[in-house]
């Protein structure tokens, strides 16, 4: 008699909220995303707007805008509250612009960004599954407005992000949908781009005021560094940091270091851990 398959366990839906930062012409150029389980999506709103009030902040919160001293508290009661909760998640991937080779994108960096857009997307959405193989997972993904000329970049995400995964994971095309929000309405891409501008300005090297330099330093004694101009190893969860790394152009600018987590994560259950590897 044939075997039937292996049925499922429970059913997981994960919210992935993304951001770019560096598109314009810096030396390095990043995506980020924020993961969380769907169901928590009311919980994150209710807290992130809970900390605006007691702060009184007011205006979208963003990487750009913490040069205010004013709202530093606010800014940290948010970074510490990423930290403390283990069902949230920050996974990004930088590259430096110089090694990318645009033969291998039609000669054109908006091609090659939106295809690593993806491959992020793509690598860590099957690590998830991987990680909950026990589990149907499906995935909507959120994205601030993606800087390119192809007017349906997001579809084109979502397709892609399929079509690659479908090959490696016999079939299955988990990614539901990839959809365009506007920043200023959705609280997860502020955190998001709060984190991976963070990361992004360390990569670049550029002077930061004060307030900004605090931030960075808070975010770095959170994964037990100095600072963030560094990447972190494939089986990172709670912060993880890709630097994409072509082993042709010469040596890693970067050594990769371990996370020592101020606030360690739990062992793995139910669905509240999310991806492990790249």
């Amino acid at each position: 008699m044939k075997a039937r398959p292996k049925q499922k366990q429970q059913k997981l839906t994960w919210l992935i909220s993304c951001d770019e930062s560096g598109v314009g012409g810096a030396r390095y150029y990043g995506f980020g995303s924020l993961w969380m389980k769907w169901q928590r999506r009311g919980d994150f709103c209710r807290d992130f707007r809970e900390r605006c009030q007691q702060h009184r902040y007011q205006g979208e919160c963003k990487w750009n805008k913490a040069n205010n001293r004013r709202y530093l508290g606010f800014f940290t009661d948010l970074i510490d509250y990423f930290f403390r909760r283990p069902w949230l998640a920050f996974h990004c991937v930088v590259f430096r612009k110089a090694i990318v080779d645009k033969t291998l994108h039609a000669g054109d960096y908006d091609l090659a960004r939106r295809k690593h857009f993806t491959m992020l997307v793509a690598t860590k959405v099957a690590a998830c599954m991987q990680a909950h193989a026990d589990s149907e997972n499906t995935f909507r993904v959120w994205v601030d407005p993606i800087a390119s000329r192809y007017a349906k970049a997001d579809e084109a995400v979502a397709v892609i992000s399929n079509n690659v995964l479908a090959q490696a994971l016999e079939s299955v095309r988990p990614v539901e949908s990839v959809k365009t929000h506007d920043s200023k309405k959705t609280p997860a891409i502020q955190l998001c781009d709060l984190l991976l501008g963070a990361v992004m300005e360390a990569w670049q090297q550029r002077s930061v005021s004060a307030c900004k330099a605090d931030l960075q330093e808070l975010i770095a004694s959170h994964l037990g560094w100095n600072d963030l101009k560094a990447d972190t190893y494939p089986s990172e969860r709670k912060f993880n940091v890709w630097y994409f790394h072509d082993p042709t152009q010469g040596p890693r600018e970067v050594r990769t270091r371990h996370v020592d987590l101020k606030y360690p994560l739990p062992q793995p259950r139910g669905g509240e851990s999310t991806l492990s590897s790249r």
